[in-house]
């Protein structure tokens, strides 16, 4: 603990507001990317199966997917630009140094993210508007557009692990930047598929937890049945994939960070043989009490052997190392993940022996009760891979070449807790405000639902038809203004 206390004290009194700030909107920020990254591509495959099949429910469900797709990321601009603002506004030594090295994967991330934007605008436009093969095929874009904005994200995070493509005068100036060595980093290929699938899976169980509590609510309609077993036969085809993924990102930053291994491990002293420990909390001795101690198969996992030397966080200073708490911080978020995705798969081989050998849903209510809970649980694995991603980096912020504390603003701390406090505010009330948006809308499409079962009229749009024109107004009812209704060259579109 005293080399804890050291540290902190030796720190600017800004960098712990400063990365309260960052840690609360990234947080923040990161519950909503799945459903931007991975729900264009659900909604799509969700879509085309309406459109061969010439199902209507199909339709129906891609159509209100669209309309949440939009909301979602409506409020994700909000809360990526503010990370945008905060990388310049609390860091300006990381931009002002590397950001011509790095800040390409920011820009190529704006380009998708306003590409994706207009997509999205296509898309909603064209359901009544369009044909509906040209339809389908202006939306399909759309997820390699929300690929792009993860690849230029992943490509600034991954280069801030294993920084290269510069070289540094004499002055420690980055110089002669190589543009394509700076984006396809040695860490680059693992985090980005290890993200985009785990988005992937994420997306999926969400969606699919809607109807699966709506499902435990006895509704077992055929809207309900094709809501769940699409997005979650996507998720549960991913999930394996992702154990693998998983275990390749470890490996590879076994080999590129084998200090942020440590951490994430627990490793004290560079040795082989090495135990793992499932939970279990490090003390600054290099002691570590509580866990599950499992010998040897820490070394067995990082090289297939239990001879294989693995090095532990001793092996360089106190400063260019975590602390034991940020260690422990580490290696708690890294085992949780671990434990959900475990959970997952079982949740996984479930639903694929009864879909396989049983050719039905399995018929458990314990099965879609942890399928209810599965997007609760991807989005806390999610937020404990970068918990570990960025915990265990410490204390670098571009790793051996830049500290945290080198990067940090200089605004007085009492700014930033301030500005900390409105920002929590703030996104209390978009959040709020969200929730509000989508249990509306859900609200009115179980009216509109109820409304079409015992045959009436419902409101617009649902009324109709997801292709062709708005039905006219019936004759004998005039229009709202007063007119005559619509002429000849009008077909009642708005």
């Amino acid at each position: 603990m005293h080399t804890t206390v050291t540290l902190l004290a030796d720190a600017p009194a800004q960098l712990l507001p400063a990365r309260e700030l960052m840690a609360f909107t990234l947080a923040s920020h990161i519950i909503l990317v799945p459903l931007g990254v991975a729900l264009p591509l659900i909604t799509l495959v969700m879509h085309h199966r309406g459109l061969r099949r010439n199902d209507p429910v199909a339709l129906l469900l891609a159509r209100r997917w669209s309309a949440v797709m939009a909301v979602q990321f409506a409020v994700g601009v909000v809360t990526g630009t503010v990370l945008s603002f905060e990388f310049g506004l609390l860091w300006p030594g990381l931009m002002g140094k590397w950001g011509g090295v790095f800040g390409i994967g920011f820009g190529v991330e704006a380009w998708a993210f306003f590409l994706e934007a207009v997509l999205i605008a296509i898309y909603l436009y064209g359901w009544r508007r369009l044909k509906p093969r040209t339809h389908f095929l202006l939306g399909l874009p759309l997820p390699a557009a929300a690929l792009l904005g993860a690849f230029g994200i992943l490509a600034a995070n991954a280069w801030m692990n294993t920084p290269q493509g510069f070289t540094l005068d004499a002055d420690g100036k980055p110089v002669d930047v190589h543009i394509w060595s700076a984006i396809f980093t040695p860490m680059f290929g693992p985090q980005y598929w290890h993200f985009v699938v785990a988005m992937l899976i994420t997306a999926g169980y969400t969606v699919a937890g809607v109807y699966a509590v709506g499902w435990l609510r006895g509704r077992r309609d055929r809207y309900h049945r094709l809501g769940f077993t699409v997005p979650f036969t996507l998720a549960a085809v991913f999930t394996p994939v992702q154990f693998l993924l998983g275990d390749s990102i470890a490996r590879s930053v076994f080999h590129k960070q084998p200090v942020k291994f440590a951490a994430t491990e627990l490793v004290w002293r560079t040795d082989t043989h090495v135990p793992e420990y499932i939970f279990g909390r490090l003390h600054p001795d290099g002691s570590i009490s509580g866990g599950i101690k499992i010998p040897q198969f820490d070394s067995l996992l990082a090289g297939f052997t239990p001879g294989t030397k693995v090095t532990g966080l001793t092996s360089v200073p106190a400063d260019d190392r975590p602390t034991v708490a940020q260690a422990t911080l580490a290696h708690w978020a890294f085992d949780l993940m671990v434990v959900i995705g475990s959970l997952l798969i079982l949740l996984a081989l479930w639903y694929g022996w009864c879909r396989l050998r049983r050719h039905r849903l399995p018929s458990s209510p314990w099965f879609f009760r942890g399928a209810a809970c599965a997007g609760v649980a991807s989005v806390v694995a999610v937020e404990c891979g970068w918990i570990t991603a960025e915990v265990g980096r410490q204390p670098w912020i571009v790793y051996r070449h830049m500290r945290i504390a080198e990067a940090v603003t200089a605004t007085r701390s009492t700014s930033l807790w301030i500005m900390l406090g409105l920002v929590i505010v703030v996104y209390v009330f978009i959040f709020g405000s969200l929730l509000a948006v989508l249990l509306k809308m859900r609200t009115n499409w179980r009216l509109d639902d109820a409304r079409r079962a015992a045959g009436e009229r419902t409101e617009e749009p649902e009324a109709d038809t997801p292709y062709g024109p708005r039905a006219r107004v019936p004759a004998g009812d005039p229009p709202p203004d007063g007119g005559t209704g619509p002429g000849p060259a009008e077909d009642g579109r708005p």
